[in-house]
């Protein structure tokens, strides 16, 4: 069936059927790659992405399911003009191995939208679901306090 998407802002019409998950059809079909899978029952948070603002894990979303406009890694900043979250996780080294890093800052994202400072418990709560085999969970909070920061300053 014939269904239109806005993700990134942009128009996107596909045809599948209702159940195909959304992460599959940001990867397959749109050519987003940025969001990953990890597990495929919404328990490691890697396919994270943003539908109406609110952080969901992509591959639980049948395409019938998405109700508003989705947001992925790749709409909420570029390799030149990073968003503060993006640039938080460079500042503090975040990564290691990278991969579960476009779930994480999505769930960041959508932290700092809905709680512009929060505490360390606000943030060990928004994300106790999305993992991370390198253990890099420090600098992920040190990055949610920093780009915490410099979104009141701006």
């Amino acid at each position: 069936m014939a269904t239109t998407l806005k993700i990134n802002g942009n128009q996107h019409q596909v045809d599948l059927p209702d159940d195909v998950p959304l992460l599959w059809v940001l990867r397959d079909e749109v050519g987003l790659t940025g969001t990953k899978f990890g597990c495929g029952v919404a328990a490691c948070g890697a396919c994270t992405v943003h539908i109406d603002g609110e952080a969901v894990r992509s591959c639980q979303v049948s395409l019938s399911d998405v109700w508003g406009d989705v947001i992925t890694i790749e709409g909420i900043g570029t390799p030149d003009t990073m968003a503060t979250i993006q640039q938080a996780w460079v500042d503090h080294q975040v990564a290691q191995c990278g991969y579960c890093q476009s779930g994480q800052i999505m769930q960041a994202a959508a932290l700092l939208a809905e709680n512009p400072a929060p505490s360390d418990a606000d943030i060990d709560e928004a994300m106790q679901g999305n993992l991370c085999r390198c253990g890099t969970y420090p600098r992920i909070r040190a990055a949610i306090h920093d780009a915490a920061g410099k979104l009141k300053e701006a």
